[in-house]
C-alpha cells in the first residue's frame, strides 16, 4: 500500500525558505546581463529536469530555494525568464524597463513601483 502523503512534497515546512524578492520587484541577474521584474514566484524549483540539465553544471542553481519568473530584457530582447534566487540581485538602476508585457500584468503607481493589476491578483 502507497502511503499518499509521502510523495506530497520533497521539503518539509521548515525547510521553505521565505522569498527574497516579491511580485513587482525589478531585479538583475548576478552573472549574465539581463534585468527583470518579478510576476510570480515558486518557492522552490518548479520546472522540467530537461530545463535543470540543460544548465552547465558548474552553473546549475540548487532547486531548494525560490525560483522567480520574471519579464525580463537585455540589449537586444525581451523574453520570460525563469531564475534561481541566488542569481537574483536588486535591480538599483532606477531605468525604466521596456518589457512589452508588463502593462498586461503591472500597473505603475505614483512612486515608480510596480503593482500587480486587480485582474492578475491571486
Amino acid at each position: 500500500m502507497t502511503d499518499l502523503f509521502a510523495t506530497e512534497s520533497k521539503l518539509q515546512p521548515a525547510e521553505m525558505r521565505i522569498a527574497k524578492f516579491g511580485l513587482g520587484a525589478v531585479v538583475r541577474h548576478r552573472v549574465y546581463p539581463f534585468r527583470g521584474v518579478v510576476f510570480d514566484v515558486d518557492p522552490v524549483f518548479d520546472n522540467t529536469e530537461e530545463w535543470w540539465l540543460a544548465i552547465p553544471e558548474e552553473v546549475r542553481p540548487r532547486k531548494d530555494q525560490p525560483f522567480y519568473h520574471l519579464l525580463a530584457e537585455n540589449a537586444e530582447s525581451e523574453y520570460v525568464a525563469y531564475v534561481s534566487e541566488q542569481n537574483l540581485v536588486p535591480d538599483t538602476s532606477g531605468e525604466a524597463l521596456r518589457h512589452a508585457g508588463i502593462p498586461d500584468v503591472f500597473d505603475l503607481d505614483e512612486d515608480g513601483a510596480y503593482r500587480l493589476r486587480s485582474a492578475h491578483a491571486n
